[in-house]
């Protein structure tokens, strides 16, 4: 028997809304479940809410709630980089209410890139689950857009039919194509609510998992732009290599969309996370 309970909590003088899954003996270690921007507590076809039902039937508490601007909750609309009174205001009331000791950070794109910065901050969390982490730049979405949906039209049966058809519109695809090869070769940052005094995204990202003591499952998705963006960055780079050597487990599924929205995808995430739960 599960129970699912909606509880009103406080934050800055703010209201929050959140969902606890809790089971009738919950293991000590629960899973609390950061949402990413523009997305709400249930996520995309229920994918939050799917997950958390699915890991509650296997003994492990969940929590799930909309940040402060977010679905149902109070306040101005925030960015990923400004939720941390907000996760640390759930992880308080998830601890009280289902009774678990720690939790597993659970986020999906820039909800991921969230967790890795709060992670360090707060001795409760013991583990991350990422998905398709948010690590953009515009550098690195030009150069995603060039090796990853470029190539991959040139070679797709639609292109040339469109081709024979006379409907391509060689003019524009040109320019665009023109566009994202200056920006590949360019650096500077699209990130919502970022200072240009800031370092890159990626490298930020980079220092939260150092300082974290936990680790990290990554999860990443094979048609997703912005899992191929993170590829690209993490294969690139010595710092994320030795990231992976000591503290990430990497895996993928080659034929998912970026919310994982088919049900076999959205089984072998939840089986992934329920695995990682149980990580001494």
């Amino acid at each position: 028997m599960v129970e699912e309970r909606a509880i009103t909590f406080p934050c800055q003088g703010e209201s929050l809304i959140g969902v606890v899954h809790i089971p009738e003996k919950p293991a000590p270690r629960g899973v609390l479940v950061v949402v990413g921007g523009p997305q709400y507590r249930v996520g995309s076809h229920r994918q939050f809410l799917l997950l958390a039902r699915s890991l509650a039937q296997s003994g492990v508490a969940v929590f799930r709630f909309d940040y402060r601007g977010m679905g149902d909750s109070e306040g101005e609309m925030r960015f990923f980089e400004t939720i941390a009174d907000d996760i640390r205001a759930a992880m308080d009331v998830f601890i009280s209410e289902a009774g678990v000791e720690e939790a597993v950070l659970w986020g999906l794109c820039d909800a991921a890139t969230a967790a890795c910065f709060y992670a360090p901050t707060d001795r409760r969390v013991v583990h991350l689950v990422l998905l398709n982490p948010w690590v953009r730049t515009e550098e690195g979405e030009a150069k995603a857009y060039l090796k990853h949906y470029y190539l991959h039209r040139i070679f797709s049966k639609g292109f040339w039919q469109k081709l024979i058809a006379g409907q391509f519109q060689p003019r524009e695809a040109i320019r665009s194509l023109l566009r994202y090869s200056k920006r590949a070769f360019n650096t500077g940052t699209i990130e919502p609510g970022e200072s240009d005094c800031l370092p890159k995204l990626p490298d930020r990202m980079a220092d939260g998992l150092e300082s974290f003591p936990g680790s990290a499952l990554v999860i990443l998705s094979g048609d997703d732009l912005t899992a191929a963006e993170f590829k690209d960055e993490i294969m690139g780079s010595l710092r994320w290599k030795a990231l992976i050597a000591e503290k990430l487990d990497i895996k993928e599924l080659p034929e998912a969309d970026h919310t994982f929205s088919r049900r076999r995808w959205r089984d072998q995430v939840a089986n992934w996370t329920l695995e990682w739960v149980l990580k001494p």
